[in-house]
């Protein structure tokens, strides 16, 4: 805030009157076309994300009307959770960062700004940006659109007696009546579904009803295009040393976030700003397409169920794709919501440890042995509840000097060891923490840079409820700046940072002049070589896209990408050791374990010509409580694409 903020003491000003509906679908009465077209763009496509590039989109794209900050994740949601049992706040506490820089240039532009950084506590978020406007001189009305209760007949048995709170994937329709309503500058909501953050913005300037399924499926289909922000302009797609992903990496430093034009009749393009860095081609759309998605005949929203198998993506300039074939399912609309609650699931405990040199594994995987002995002298049974890892590549920055005639062996290796446990009793979290500090003076030689720590750990467990149980709430209000001489200044394009990537690099579409031809048949070859992939997470479950660089090779791919192969290629994902106590018999176990436990579903995907790999209790609970170093599994893909396979011909 600032040395210099001051509380105010204006009072906030209700606009309207707050109204409570079900969640039950009811058409609009007579709804409004207010534009032929609407410029929707992305601002956000997770927590993390950063500030400064949607600031860049709303200078760079003077037609867009509206800029949607998607931040909350199931692994945000719990983190919220977290926060309030300690006290702290149930909105997202980067709230403040992102308004202090966007609110100035949108009120300007009359861009409407609408975010899930409510989490659970979205009216302590309008309060905080109703006190940063005031503070900056701004006038501004901020609309809230929230879950308010859950009839408890609604719930199942796993949901109804927690008492941390339930969220609700809610769909576009609270976002839609505060926008008619209220016509705020701001709209700050709960749990919304990714894709309807987006979808409600067009569902009102269009005039789109309820029932038009065909619409909603290609709106919804623009929105989760755009919900991970630059994952559809070249972020998370460049990979050095693939033909066809590999780009200068200076065409990261200015990647535009992407925004999508959505006219009355449901054309649907997605863009990003003239003169950025980045790509947006056919492969970063199919990437997204069939990212973090199951069964792509019946992709779930709670505004419209879609069937995504015939899209396909025209490429209409370098900045510019057409987007179509989004159709509605049989099942046009689902009778119940996704629901989440936060559920207690244990104590996790992890550390650790760095060794180089001579044996340098082979002395890891000895500290990791002890560890785990140590355990199970105190807590016996307690060291199956533990995960270990060797890695490292350069942490010690150390490197040997490699005369002629000292053998390899005594190269010096980089590695470090990292276990991690997830413990139905906080005493054996700690009891591990301990045992591993002790490694300092009773394991083996020149291990260093231990760290450790424990804390609970949550889940959010997950049921469907149905529409009539589950209400929300809209509302708004209003500031009466009393003070408009703490108006921070508008960043201008001119003062904005800027790389002159233009003069790096040609803004093209990537690939051009990239000879296509069909992967070699009947010889050894990567997947790398003859496709590209991105990995995906949903609770416990996975998905990776397969989508080959020639078209025609799907009709091969499909032979080799089987339930089986997969099981085969992702089986290690589920070791709990280093190689050092691995026997055939827990081989066995794991592989019995792994074909009783993860089931295994392939999918074509007709019009992007690819397949979209669903792998469902893969990922050790979740990311909320995963004991795994990538709890999300987004290094899968390059798992994937790092094996060896014979493409027949």
């Amino acid at each position: 805030m600032g040395d210099d903020y001051k509380p105010l003491s204006e009072e906030y000003i209700n606009i309207g009157e707050p109204e409570t509906h079900n969640c039950v679908i009811k058409l609009r009465v007579s709804p409004t076309k207010r534009r032929d077209k609407v410029f929707v763009g992305c601002g956000a496509g997770f927590g993390g994300d950063r500030p400064l590039a949607a600031l860049k989109l709303l200078q760079k794209v003077k037609h867009l009307n509206y800029l949607v900050l998607e931040c909350l994740a199931e692994r945000t949601l719990a983190d919220r959770y977290q926060a309030v049992k300690s006290g702290g706040d149930g909105y997202d506490p980067h709230i403040s960062e992102w308004m202090e820089l966007l609110l100035p240039l949108a009120v300007e532009r009359g861009v409407c700004i609408i975010t899930n950084m409510g989490a659970t506590n979205a009216l302590g978020a309008q309060e905080k940006v109703l006190e940063i406007a005031s503070r900056m001189g701004i006038r501004v009305t901020v609309g809230v659109a929230h879950q308010f209760d859950i009839a408890k007949a609604g719930l199942g048995a796993n949901l109804r007696n927690l008492n941390d709170g339930v969220s609700i994937y809610l769909g576009a329709a609270p976002i839609v009546e505060c926008l008619e309503k209220y016509n705020p500058n701001v709209v700050i909501t709960s749990r919304v579904a990714d894709a309807a953050l987006f979808l409600a913005p067009m569902v009102y300037e269009l005039g789109w009803n309820w029932d038009e399924y065909m619409l909603l499926a290609q709106g919804s289909l623009a929105g989760h295009l755009l919900e991970c922000g630059c994952q559809l302009t070249g972020g998370y797609f460049m990979h050095p040393g693939d033909k066809y992903r590999d780009m200068p990496l200076e065409k990261l430093l200015d990647l535009s976030l992407p925004f999508a034009e959505v006219s009355y009749e449901g054309k649907v393009c997605v863009a990003k700003a003239e003169g950025s860095g980045g790509v947006l081609n056919f492969s970063t759309c199919a990437q997204q397409l069939l990212y973090e998605i199951g069964d792509p005949s019946a992709y779930i929203t709670p505004d419209v169920v879609i069937d995504f198998r015939d899209v396909s993506f025209q490429p209409l300039s370098t900045n510019k794709i057409g987007c179509d074939g989004a159709k509605p399912d049989a099942i046009s609309a689902p009778d119940n919501l996704l629901a989440l609650g936060s559920k207690h699931c244990g104590w996790k405990g992890w550390g650790e440890i760095s060794y180089g040199g001579y044996k340098c594994i082979e002395r890891a995987k000895a500290a990791e042995f002890l560890v785990r002995s140590w355990m199970e002298e105190v807590h016996p049974g307690s060291s199956k509840c533990i995960m270990s890892y060797i890695i490292g590549v350069d942490s010690l920055k150390a490197k040997a000097i490699r005369l002629e005639n000292i053998p390899r062996a005594f190269d010096c290796e980089d590695i470090r060891l990292r276990m991690d446990g997830l413990f139905d009793e906080e005493k054996h979290a700690i009891q591990f923490t301990k045992d591993f500090i002790a490694l300092y003076t009773n394991g083996p030689a020149g291990g260093g840079g231990i760290s450790t720590e424990h804390k609970k750990e949550i889940i959010l467990d997950k049921g469907l409820v149905g529409r009539e149980h589950i209400y929300w709430k809209i509302s708004a209000k209003q500031n009466q700046p009393t003070n408009s001489k703490k108006r921070i200044a508008i960043i201008s394009e001119e003062t904005t940072p800027s790389n002159n990537l233009n003069e790096l690099v040609p803004i093209s579409s990537l690939g051009t002049g990239t000879h296509l031809s069909p992967a070699p048949s009947n010889q050894k070859v990567r997947l790398y070589d003859v496709a590209h992939s991105r990995a995906g997470d949903k609770g416990n479950d996975i998905n990776f896209s397969i989508i080959p660089h020639f078209t025609a090779d799907i009709e091969r791919l499909k032979n080799i990408i089987t339930p089986d192969w997969v099981k085969t290629v992702i089986s290690p994902l589920t070791n709990r050791t280093t190689d050092l106590t691995w026997s055939d018999d827990d081989m066995e176990l794991r592989d019995k374990w792994v074909d009783e436990n993860v089931k295994v579903e392939v999918y074509e995907v007709r019009g992007v010509h690819s397949l979209n790999v669903v792998v469902r209790n893969i990922l050790d609970g979740g990311v909320n409580c995963s004991r795994r170093i990538d709890r999300h599994g987004k290094t899968i893909s390059d798992l994937i694409l790092c094996q060896e396979v014979v493409v027949p011909p």
